[in-house]
């Protein structure tokens, strides 16, 4: 077990490097609050949940369910117009129809 501490102690501090700045890592967490109010004062709050916004480096990446291809158009143009995002990728899924 002794021999593996040094290898388990390694890949832990692999995982806790960032590339970011302290300032960058601020910017993205101002970005993804502001993303997520915009979308719930345009789409409505029950969308919200189903929505889950991440942001990196000012690049805001949109994953979850909606009901619409408008609404996945809206809400990608939503979270485009707020300031500091250079990109947004889209990975929002049409939900099934019940």
């Amino acid at each position: 077990m002794r021999p593996f501490l040094p290898l388990f102690v390694c890949v832990l501090l692999a995982g806790c490097r960032t590339n970011e700045s302290p300032e960058q890592q601020v910017n993205d967490l101002e970005i993804t609050a502001s993303v997520k109010s915009k979308l719930a004062s345009d789409l409505g709050i029950s969308t919200v949940p189903n929505i889950s916004v991440n942001s990196t480096n000012g690049v805001v990446t949109l994953a979850g369910q909606v009901d619409t291809a408008a609404t996945r158009a809206k809400a990608e143009s939503i979270a485009q117009g707020v300031t500091k995002v250079k990109r947004v990728v889209d990975n929002l899924q049409l939900a099934p129809a019940p």
